[in-house]
């Protein structure tokens, strides 16, 4: 099965296999925004994904 390209470009796998995602929405149009708002987006999250969803998505997880 191909890997999702566009999914695997906003996602990262650190070495223990986590996988790390950036807020969505932060591109632009942040000067509206809170300080605090801003910040907050900009700390990775993690994301929770089974076994499936990570060999469908990610080609090196």
């Amino acid at each position: 099965m191909k890997t999702n390209k566009s999914f695997t470009k906003r996602l990262r796998v650190t070495k223990s296999g986590k996988i790390i995602s950036r807020a969505p929405g932060q591109n632009h149009f942040n000067a509206k925004r809170s300080g605090s708002n801003v910040m907050r987006h900009r700390r990775p999250g993690s994301v929770e994904m089974t076994a499936k969803d990570r060999s469908r998505y990610l080609s090196n997880a």
